[in-house]
């Protein structure tokens, strides 16, 4: 990097972790590993009196309670969700914010009501185009007092898959991830899966609050409007392998056979392919990429066998999708340092 880490980034990444990569081994991230990403304060709610209020244009408002939503038949979703500035500090120049390496991700099994007969039920009415969802999280961004909030396309809101989520992993959600109940939007970066929901509103316009307007949209200047992020670009991550010296993490591998190994996601379409490079990127081969075990989705798990000499080796892993899309070597930069999905580089020694 160009620049230091800031005492405020420092506050921020002492808030908030990633996924030790060694864990990209279990299929479902215990929940103490997922990832976790707090905007502002992580609020103490009382389920005796918390409701979900659902309103705005629609023909029978609705307030409900935990355990309305409890009764109602349950969807499990096993989702990866990965943070949108996930590998911000590998880009340049030095973007100010959560400093996040490449560990923002992981997933859960999710356990919900599904969000469309919801909607359904209150009757949205006509002339609806967005569907507006507030926390509880209350802070100051952008010099603006806020509550975080952010909407999605009606249609997306209305796939069978979006859950009002108040398990994970067969619990009850954990204060940080949002008890009594969160949004879970599977393929889309994790800012759509609004924490510690307290509200829905259908909108007839599209929504304006800061962290739609502002935050999490690809710009190239700071003036500029953008893009919209939503789905999660396509990525593979590696298991480090070997151990790891303390300090600096450099990994120290023995000499002959090695199973590389690792997870692949995308939220555009299906995983194709992941390939590995074992010489910095000059060269490629086919990883063995396993069946879709867990559902749509959830990542898929990669492994190739690497023959280790001994020397200073830089691994990279690169995944496909079957949208055509493949993951760059190098880091794009944005404004945010956003969607950064350049293959991720291991640097190992190999000794007799």
């Amino acid at each position: 990097m160009s620049e230091g880490i800031s005492l405020e980034e420092l506050q921020l990444a002492a808030r908030n972790h990633g996924l030790p990569l060694e864990a990209l081994r279990w299929d479902v991230t215990p929940v103490g590993l997922h990832y976790l990403l707090t905007h502002y304060d992580i609020p103490v709610v009382d389920t005796t009196s918390w409701r979900l209020e659902i309103d705005g244009l629609v023909e029978r408002p609705l307030s409900i309670s935990l355990d309305d939503l409890r009764a109602r038949p349950a969807v499990e979703v096993v989702s990866t969700m990965e943070c949108a500035g996930n590998g911000r500090v590998h880009v340049e120049p030095h973007v100010v914010s959560q400093p996040w390496l490449l560990e923002a991700v992981g997933t859960g099994r999710w356990r919900g009501a599904a969000l469309a007969p919801l909607l359904e039920e209150v009757g949205v009415a006509a002339g609806a185009v967005e569907v507006l969802f507030e926390g509880l999280d209350r802070g100051v961004e952008g010099e603006e007092e806020q509550v975080y909030a952010r909407s999605l396309p009606l249609g997306e809101a209305m796939r069978d898959d979006v859950l009002l989520a108040y398990d994970v992993n067969g619990a009850a959600l954990p204060p940080q991830h949002g008890f009594p109940l969160r949004l879970l939007v599977p393929g889309w970066y994790g800012m759509t899966s609004v924490k510690w929901l307290a509200r829905i509103r259908v909108l007839d316009r599209p929504f304006d609050g800061y962290q739609q307007r502002h935050s999490y949209r690809l710009r190239q200047e700071e003036g500029e409007t953008g893009e919209p992020l939503s789905r999660i670009q396509v990525r593979a991550l590696m298991v480090p392998p070997g151990i790891p010296e303390y300090l600096t993490r450099a990994r120290v591998v023995q000499a002959g056979e090695c199973v590389l190994e690792g997870r692949a996601w995308s939220g555009e379409a299906e995983v194709a392919g992941v390939d590995v490079s074992t010489d910095g990127g000059e060269s490629w081969a086919d990883a063995e990429l396993e069946p879709d075990s867990l559902g749509r989705w959830a990542w898929r798990r990669w492994r190739y066998e690497w023959n280790a000499e001994p020397g200073e080796h830089e691994l990279c892993c690169r995944a496909r999708d079957d949208a055509g899309n493949v993951q760059p070597l190098e880091s794009p930069w944005n404004v945010g340092g956003y969607a950064n999905n350049a293959v991720q580089r291991v640097a190992v020694t190999v000794t007799e």
